[in-house]
């Protein structure tokens, strides 16, 4: 019997909980969420809207023009001492236009004609003229050759040496483009035809070595010239660039004479190698025809006791120059059996115990001066001074400037 109700009462809750289950109760409080899912895929893109309004303008960014070329007369407007100086140079002669048919005027010399058959209607360009020797370029650009026996090269009269003043063949019978423009003109490049005639290899900013050829394009400094300086370079290799040819360790020479582009590669086999070329000079002061040349310091300035003691000092034996700067660089004129060309060498150091000046061959010039190179420009058949037997150029030159034995030929004298 109790078993019974047990089972009676059991079947109660059951019946009680089901009819529970069928009903839903009020809501709870809410929980706290929980965490984040991971997102789920993107969905499609959107079509794009209407653009936003205009944002501010922002500032002004750089806008680079590299300096061009403005010509040597614009340096003459505020540089008026130095541009009057560096045009009796002959830096600016290097290359002169032919205007209107009229020949190129120079500070000191003259170009009185064209070659034989020209008119000077028919010359398009003088090259040079300045103290040495003038060449010709025609209408297409090209350097006046002639036939086989055609003389197109003006020599200027050289009083070193008595000669010049007359012409002389250039390449004669060959066609000759004038590609010299590096060493010529101004702002050269090397490409193009300057005018667009085939001749005329590269193009230029200016005729002949104007101002910018060594302090570079101007027209920064002309608009700004308190805070945008011109470059000054002082260095050697500026000058090098034009007055020398090949590796600098070796002079190229021909004829009896070193050639004329090494008048600033020979200053390097000797000790003075170590000096810069504006250490001595003016580079807008002419050399050539200056009584009182674009030197910015004598020879004495250094070698005081050398220019005190010499073997002949009763009179004026030579400047300084002439045996340790003689004249053995040719440019148009020279005399071999002379040993006198019309350009000076920068080598300056003299071997007493030498005699040629140029290797067996011809094609080289020693490191040093030679008493050929010192003495025979003047000890010569034809020179200024009594010619003299080896021997005894070596005997006189041989401690030469040595205090005691200028002194001991001195007391003897």
């Amino acid at each position: 019997m109790r078993r019974l109700f047990a089972m009676a009462a059991l079947l109660g809750v059951v019946l009680l909980l089901g009819a529970c289950a069928g009903m839903q109760g009020p809501s709870g409080p809410q929980g706290d969420p929980g965490p984040v899912g991971p997102p789920g895929p993107t969905g499609a893109t959107g079509p794009a809207g209407e653009p936003g309004p205009a944002g501010p303008i922002g500032q002004p960014g750089r806008d680079y023009q590299p300096p061009t070329y403005v010509g040597s007369a614009a340096c003459s407007e505020c540089h008026e001492g130095l541009y009057a100086s560096y045009l009796q140079t002959g830096h600016p002669y290097q290359l002169n236009k032919v205007i209107d048919g009229q020949p190129p005027q120079y500070p000191y010399s003259e170009v009185p004609n064209p070659p034989e058959g020209y008119a000077w209607e028919d010359i398009l360009y003088v090259v040079g003229g300045y103290a040495w020797k003038a060449r010709f370029i025609d209408a297409q650009g090209n350097l006046i050759t002639g036939d086989a026996n055609a003389k197109t090269q003006f020599n200027l009269y050289n009083r070193s040496v008595d000669m010049g003043d007359d012409w002389v063949a250039y390449h004669a019978g060959e066609e000759k483009p004038y590609d010299c423009g590096s060493c010529h003109t101004t702002g050269y490049v090397s490409t193009g035809n300057q005018d667009g005639l085939p001749g005329l290899v590269g193009t230029w900013a200016e005729d002949g070595v104007g101002c910018e050829a060594c302090h570079g394009p101007g027209s920064d400094h002309v608009n700004d010239p308190y805070r945008i300086a011109m470059t000054i370079d002082r260095n050697p290799e500026s000058c090098n660039q034009c007055h020398s040819i090949g590796q600098t360790e070796e002079l190229v020479a021909g004829d009896g004479f070193i050639q004329h582009h090494d008048s600033y590669g020979d200053l390097f086999p000797g000790k003075k190698s170590v000096m810069r070329c504006v250490d001595c000079h003016n580079p807008h002061a002419p050399v050539k025809y200056d009584r009182a040349p674009g030197i910015e310091v004598g020879c004495e300035s250094c070698h005081f006791e050398a220019a005190q003691y010499q073997k002949i000092s009763d009179r004026r034996h030579a400047s300084c120059v002439d045996c340790h700067m003689p004249s053995i660089i040719k440019n148009a004129t020279g005399d071999a059996a002379q040993h006198t060309g019309d350009v000076r060498t920068h080598m300056m150091v003299i071997n007493v115990q030498a005699l040629s000046q140029f290797t067996d061959d011809g094609a080289g010039a020693h490191p040093y001066l030679t008493l050929d190179s010192t003495c025979k420009g003047c000890h010569n058949e034809n020179g200024r001074g009594v010619e003299l037997p080896d021997e005894q150029l070596i005997e006189v030159a041989t401690g030469y400037h040595d205090r005691e034995s200028a002194g001991s030929l001195n007391r003897q004298r």
